[in-house]
């Protein structure tokens, strides 16, 4: 008699178990690592913008104005996860802006809006459902969790 080589059904199944439990596991951590990703599009474009928006008052004494295309702080075009707007432009002698990035619909960023002002206070403004804010709120959220 010879002897058959081959796996039997427990091995096979074992097998899939520990692959199911890794891909548990595994998936995740990478949705995270994704969603952070996605993230730094908002940072960089609101840090760049807050820079933009200290050249025009150097320019022009005032905040107003500034945004619009022509400008030296206009806002960027284009961008895949969040829109870049600025909801709050104030003259002297109280001069003062707030830029915002809030995530496109249909994104799994929809709902978060992140902001900074000329204080370079950055606020977590809103989270998506199943996201926690940061407390205290003068950062930009990283994590679900509210870390920053």
């Amino acid at each position: 008699m010879q002897r058959q080589s081959g796996f039997t059904l427990i091995e096979l199944m074992i097998t899939v178990a520990i692959i199911a439990i890794l891909a548990g596991i595994a998936v995740p951590s990478y949705t995270s690592y994704i969603v952070r990703g996605k993230l730094t599009e908002a940072h960089s474009n609101l840090l760049a913008m807050r820079t933009k928006m200290e050249l025009y008052f150097q320019d022009n004494r005032k905040y107003t104005g500034a945004c619009a295309a022509g400008t030296v702080a206009p806002l960027p075009p284009g961008l895949k996860y969040f829109d870049i707007s600025c909801p709050t432009l104030t003259d002297i002698p109280l001069a003062q802006y707030t830029i915002q990035a809030a995530g496109k619909a249909g994104t799994d960023l929809d709902g978060l809006t992140l902001t900074i002002n000329e204080a370079n206070v950055r606020r977590t403004v809103s989270v998506p459902s199943g996201w926690t804010l940061p407390s205290p709120n003068t950062c930009w959220t990283s994590k679900k969790g509210g870390q920053c």
